[in-house]
């Protein structure tokens, strides 16, 4: 017998998975970021859903810690931070492609960041106004060559803030010093009011690279680029998951997709309600000795196996205690994950799946 269509949604039952962010410690960031920003004031990345962590989470938190410079890569995400805070203090990196685009940012009052020629005439030619601009100084991706300054269009520009982007600044490169030069360079040939080259890692390097206003983003989520950063930078990311089933294994049993891991003995396992679809990816997986671990009090759980889509499998040898239903905890340190699993910091972070709930810590 097929069941009737709900004529109102229930109320969904408590997830078995959730992500937990420290207010307090992202809060935390971006006042060090910005005090280490010296004579400068930090901003704030938010793209991406500020890293996975939830712009409606993060957001409050830097505005209230006192930041008042947002920026966003696609203009899609500006709704969400403006519900927060004034569409002034938003800027959106991809510039603008369309008339469209140009059409949006003038009546919202966002600062599109003009990254080519092309970017220039549209946004001249369409009205014009309060504009940022990317100077390429060796990165290759968005941002106007040397060259490029000297357009009319670009000219034409009503500039706040002239800023580029280091390539290197999370290794003791001499790229960085060439890119400083570089921006040092052209900052007189376009009238602007403020200068930007800084990121989290850029922040490290000294006061040299801070300019006017640094552009934090990785360092404010509890990303750690540079060992500089390490005693100011606190984890915010949490992961909990509920063990969904536990049971016995035999010497020489395999466990999960593959068969990766043989058990060296008897064991007791128990099943996580995490998996690659909430951001957990196999990189995380072990087979043999190694690999990610979950954590039970000071216990450590490690994961044996491949993880699966919905589920990971852990060693429950030194938490008999633990049963169906209780919670394990995924360590979120993005220093020690990334050495774990070779992830980036930043991938750890933006990869985080729909299914985990973010709640305050």
């Amino acid at each position: 017998m097929q069941g009737k269509p709900l004529r109102e949604p229930l109320r969904n039952p408590p997830p078995t998975l959730r992500l937990t962010v420290d207010t307090q410690a992202l809060a935390s960031n971006w006042r060090a970021l910005n005090t280490m920003s010296g004579a400068a004031v930090a901003g704030a990345a938010v793209k991406a859903d500020c890293y996975g962590l939830g712009v409606d989470t993060c957001v409050p938190v830097f505005r209230d810690a006192g930041c008042e410079h947002f920026l966003v890569a696609h203009w899609s995400e500006v709704a969400d931070v403006a519900r927060h805070v004034p569409p002034a203090q938003i800027a959106v990196l991809h510039g603008v492609l369309t008339p469209k685009d140009a059409a949006y940012a003038r009546a919202s009052g966002v600062a599109p960041v003009i990254n080519s020629v092309y970017q220039a005439k549209l946004w001249i030619e369409s009205g014009g106004g309060r504009c940022h601009v990317m100077v390429d100084t060796g990165i290759n991706r968005l941002g106007l060559s040397q060259d490029d300054l000297s357009d009319a269009s670009v000219q034409a520009l009503e500039v706040d803030v002239l800023m580029s982007h280091l390539a290197c600044a999370d290794e003791d490169s001499a790229m960085n010093a060439r890119q400083l030069e570089r921006f040092k360079d052209v900052r007189g040939a376009l009238p602007h009011r403020t200068l930007s080259l800084a990121n989290s890692a850029g922040i490290a390097l000294g006061s040299g690279y801070h300019f006017d206003l640094t552009r934090p983003g990785l360092s404010l989520y509890g990303g750690v680029p540079r060992a500089e950063l390490g005693e100011a930078i606190k984890p915010v990311a949490g992961i909990e998951a509920a063990i969904l089933q536990t049971r016995d294994i035999s010497a020489g049993e395999s466990v999960g997709y593959n068969a990766r891991f043989t058990a060296p003995r008897d064991m007791r396992v128990g099943v996580v309600s995490l998996g690659y679809a909430d951001g957990v990816l196999r990189a995380w997986g072990q087979s043999g000795g190694g690999g990610g671990s979950f954590q039970h009090g000071e216990t450590r759980l490690p994961m044996l196996g491949t993880v699966s889509m919905d589920m990971i499998v852990a060693d429950l040898t030194e938490a008999p205690e633990l049963r169906e239903g209780d919670w394990v905890s995924l360590p979120y340190s993005l220093q020690n994950a990334a050495q774990q699993t070779t992830l980036s910091q930043y991938e750890l972070l933006t990869v985080l799946g729909k299914r985990l709930r973010s709640v305050n810590g």
